[in-house]
């Protein structure tokens, strides 16, 4: 139950996206139609849509804005058909880019891919080029306040079938398999009387590539621009910015 904290990866894209709020809530409406099309509008049963439902209410998106794109899905809307595609590749210093874009164009997303690494010092790779080193997992978490004992939080992460629990700074982290997500946000929800700031199934590299600030400028410029664009629905890398 200890390892690498990646609270401040989290939490500076995170940050990064809420400063979009109008451009994300546009990618969580295509997630979100994307999962009721392939697995109906009960997120019961809809595991891709429950989660694509979390994640909105965590960018406060607003509850209409969800029925209508569950709605929307529902119906017959013709020639609307997306295509979920990763990319990977190397930003500027080594650093390993994974992209997730659900497309309805996949020759204009490719091409605005690659320009965008092409731009910014990067470079696009063959696929799995990058994809082993990260792994899919279940994360939450839960920002340090006086009412959270560490000690009691480890103890009911474990009980909730946490995979991993790290103590950072600033955060209780939790990780979990994909699929057991939701069971143990609702355990530990239940007990510790507490929302989690992050709930969602996300990319975790197994190792990090340490850079300097200045460096992690140039890194940042790729990472921004890739998801300014409205077909990449996330970008996850392993940069970690030196103390």
């Amino acid at each position: 139950m200890a390892g690498h904290s990646k609270w401040s990866n989290i939490k500076h894209r995170k940050g990064r996206q809420d400063a979009k709020k109008g451009k994300i809530f546009t990618k969580l409406s295509k997630e979100i139609f994307q999962a009721v099309r392939q697995g109906g509008d009960d997120p019961g049963t809809n595991h891709n849509l429950r989660l694509a439902i979390d994640k909105a209410k965590q960018a406060n998106m607003p509850n209409d804005n969800i029925e209508r794109t569950i709605n929307k899905a529902l119906g017959n809307v013709e020639g609307v058909v997306y295509e979920e595609i990763t990319y990977e590749g190397y930003a500027p210093h080594g650093v390993a880019v994974y992209v997730q874009a659900l497309t309805d164009n996949k020759n204009r997303t490719a091409a605005e891919v690659r320009l965008a690494f092409n731009k910014n010092n990067g470079n696009l790779g063959e696929s799995g080029c990058v994809g082993f080193m990260f792994k899919r997992k279940g994360v939450l978490l839960f920002e340090k306040n006086e009412s959270l004992d560490g000690e009691l939080f480890m103890l009911e992460a474990i009980d909730a079938g946490a995979e991993d629990v790290i103590f950072s700074e600033e955060a209780f982290e939790v990780y979990t398999t994909p699929e057991e997500l939701q069971q143990v946000r609702k355990a530990l929800i239940d007990s510790l009387e507490t929302d989690p700031s992050v709930s969602e199934v996300s990319m975790i590299p197994d190792t990090y590539t340490p850079v300097s600030e200045t460096q992690a400028e140039e890194v940042l410029q790729l990472i921004e621009a890739l998801e300014d664009n409205d077909d990449v629905q996330n970008v996850y890398h392993n940069l970690e910015v030196k103390d």
